[in-house]
């Protein structure tokens, strides 16, 4: 028996080799049932010992026909012989039974026998017994079942795997009425009343009356419980259980119409790491939608659920600061059989540089495998194990870098587990999930417990208007009190997932579909998160939970938004982010710096060009360009990125010229120039030459300077 935190019951879970079963005086059971039992097993069993010997007689000649001993020659003696002794199926296990059947004939009386077996027979699953069969599946004692109950629970000890009422009910039901056609055979039953029993509604209880709530944590949990245990008092809080298993199929229907059909939660306290509530399935007991599937430990593809633990990593090692300035840019990486991997944001689109802060809050894929290619994949795969993602069992080289975009799989059980060690300040431990245990505690190796990138990325992850860019201010992730979150989503949509905390609790959700087929139009924001949210409002409805401690030797500072640096006066963004003494020393000493050429192809893109200041994009300082007489006549696009407008001026060689929109076609000609471009935001200047070709140059190349590395064009 299992009970909740406070002693409010949970439901029973048999062991494999358990049986449920009850046992009951012959007059405690109602007379209709004994005489179907009689009716359809032995009718004869009043007149006759061990061996109904006419019957007896019909099964040796089929023998002999066949060649193998055929059923249905067994009395309810016999029969009740071979649950107490079982033995094999050929002649000398009949003949073992026979005997074992004379010794029970010989030393009971027929009311004994009939009683006997009336408390053993097989019923289905693990249930024995006409007493444990009425009360599992009529709600009612084995003394008050009518007629047509009766004939249905005579019907199932011919084949209680074939016959099981929640899976065979139609079988069962044809069954039935062989059994009512025997008893009105036996004179036991009119042809009438067996008529109306054969059309009487029979209502089961339902497959889970047997268990009140968290039915998938109780089979998860029982395996670990030692058989002798008769009561079990868990972690689980019965009324938070079922708020979050109504709330579980309350989003489901309406997501129906995405091809959404599955969900999993579990809810952690985060100050005893104590399970509150765990739904593996909608439903447990529905085989029809896979609802015994545990989506709680099931492995599936996290998306980016794992980015927050990459950025601490970075941050704990000091790799990125949180004033790093990211690039949000087109990126190809070699993999290994001569490919290109290149990584694309949720949106199909790129920001360009952007801060730590914001590149994790909006979940952008680029920035963090940049993060990742200097962590080091070697480096995150072994902090991931050590916080208790021990499925991801491969060596580093098969993940790659889209091991922070979820190239591996891991359970939900494991990534709320991490959530939780992020939420207690990188104190890692296992989750408790009974009262009189203690939870295991992990080591995470190389981790520093208590480092302040911790309280960092908590900081991040908490920040609505960090996250604005991709999920709006007001999102469904945004709650009236303190909270961190991250969605995350598969690849090809076939899970989504939101993890987050607060003070007090972590909860994490996946959607998806048992069956592996994909869904339309959902991510982690629009397909797990509205269960997380409202989880997170009912756990906090009477009390709010306090704020996240500011991470320790850090002071918010004002910053450049583009740059990371101490605001200047081309700045156009000013924001504040926490600082230590370093990173102030170098936010104060260093001046702004313009992007290198990794933003180019970015800029070119850009609508309206937004960018550091005005720059000129093409050509680059210190081009050669090769111009060839008489050929076709050649021109140079001349490319200005930034905050450009009707103020934009550029000038070649000290000449004006008439850029439009920040480009301008210029014929090629042999000499040396300057390019200026001017405008409110900035001043940029370029040099190059055009020179003449050189033999078996070919035209369009540039030629490298002596010591410079060719470019070409």
């Amino acid at each position: 028996m299992f009970v909740d935190r406070n002693g409010l019951p949970l439901g029973t879970i048999l062991g494999r080799d358990d049986r449920h079963t009850v046992a009951v005086p012959l007059a405690r059971v109602a007379p209709l049932f004994r005489q179907a039992v009689v009716a359809v097993e032995d009718r004869r069993f009043w007149q006759h010992g061990a061996v109904d010997p006419a019957a007896a007689l019909r099964a040796l000649g089929q023998a002999l026909l066949t060649g193998h001993v055929p059923g249905g020659a067994s009395t309810l003696s016999m029969q009740l012989a071979r649950l107490l002794y079982p033995v094999s199926p050929n002649v000398s296990g009949k003949l073992a039974e026979i005997v074992v059947a004379q010794r029970l004939e010989n030393g009971l009386t027929k009311a004994q026998i009939l009683e006997a077996y009336c408390n053993r027979a097989p019923m289905g699953s693990n249930i024995y017994g006409v007493e444990a069969a009425a009360r599992t599946y009529f709600g009612s004692d084995a003394a008050q079942l009518d007629l047509a109950q009766a004939a249905l629970l005579a019907a199932l000890p011919n084949d209680p795997v074939r016959l099981d009422p929640y899976r065979h009910w139609a079988a069962l039901r044809a069954r039935q009425r062989y059994v009512l056609a025997r008893m009105v055979a036996a004179g036991y039953v009119s042809s009438g009343e067996a008529a109306r029993a054969a059309v009487e509604d029979v209502a089961l209880r339902p497959r889970g009356a047997g268990i009140l709530a968290g039915a998938h944590f109780l089979f998860f949990l029982a395996p670990q419980i030692a058989p002798e245990r008769a009561r079990v008092q868990t972690t689980l809080d019965r009324p938070l259980q079922t708020f979050v298993e109504t709330q579980v199929r309350d989003v489901l229907r309406g997501l129906r119409r995405y091809d959404v059909r599955d969900a999993a939660a579990i809810v952690v306290d985060n100050r005893n790491a104590q399970v509150l509530a765990y739904v593996g399935s909608p439903d447990y007991f529905s085989d029809a939608e896979l609802g015994r599937n545990d989506g709680v430990q099931a492995l599936r593809q996290p998306g980016s659920a794992l980015k927050p633990f990459l950025y601490e990593l970075a941050l704990e090692r000091r790799t990125i600061r949180p004033a790093t300035i990211l690039a949000d840019v087109p990126a190809a990486y070699a993999i290994p059989g001569a490919r290109l991997y290149r990584p694309t944001d949720y949106a199909q689109r790129f920001t360009g540089p952007v801060r730590v802060r914001v590149a994790l809050a909006n979940s952008l894929n680029v920035p963090a495998v940049r993060v990742l290619e200097r962590v080091g994949v070697p480096a995150f795969l072994a902090r991931l194990q050590a916080l208790g993602f021990a499925h991801l069992t491969k060596p580093p080289e098969y993940y790659g870098l889209g091991l922070t975009l979820g190239a591996g799989e891991v359970s939900l059980f494991e990534l709320v587990r991490a959530y939780a060690t992020l939420a207690r300040g990188g104190a890692p431990t296992g989750l408790l999930t009974t009262l009189d245990g203690a939870a295991p505690v992990l080591t995470a190796a190389g981790a520093a417990q208590g480092d302040p990138s911790w309280a960092l990325v908590t900081d991040m992850l908490a920040d609505a208007h960090a996250r604005a860019g991709a999920f709006g201010v007001d999102s469904i992730l945004a709650l009236p009190f303190p909270a961190a979150a991250k969605t995350g989503t598969s690849s090809d949509f076939r899970d989504t997932w939101t993890a987050g905390f607060t003070r007090d609790y972590t909860v994490a959700v996946w959607v998806g579909n048992f069956d592996g087929s994909p869904m339309h139009g959902i991510s982690g924001v629009t397909g797990a998160a509205p269960i997380w949210s409202r989880i997170m409002l009912h756990l906090h409805e009477r009390s709010e939970p306090g704020r996240f401690d500011p991470p320790r030797g850090y002071a918010l500072r004002p910053i450049c938004a583009q740059t990371g640096m101490r605001p200047g006066p081309g700045c156009a963004a000013i924001v504040a982010e926490y600082l230590d003494a370093g990173d102030r020393a170098r936010a104060s000493n260093e001046a702004p710096r313009a992007p290198d050429g990794l933003y180019d192809l970015w800029l070119v893109h850009q609508p309206q060009r937004a960018s550091l200041g005005t720059r000129i994009l093409f050509p680059r300082d210190g081009d050669r360009f090769v111009d060839a007489p008489g050929g076709t006549a050649q021109v140079l696009k001349f490319e200005v990125g930034g905050r450009t407008g009707a103020d934009l001026r550029l000038a070649l060689n000290g000449r004006p010229l008439a850029a439009q929109g920040g480009d301008y076609l210029w014929p090629l000609r042999l000499g040396s120039y300057e390019l200026v471009a001017r405008s409110r935001a900035g001043r940029d200047a370029v040099r190059f030459d055009v020179v003449p070709p050189p033999n078996a140059t070919r035209v369009g190349f540039t030629i490298a300077r002596p010591g410079d590395p060719s470019r070409t064009r």
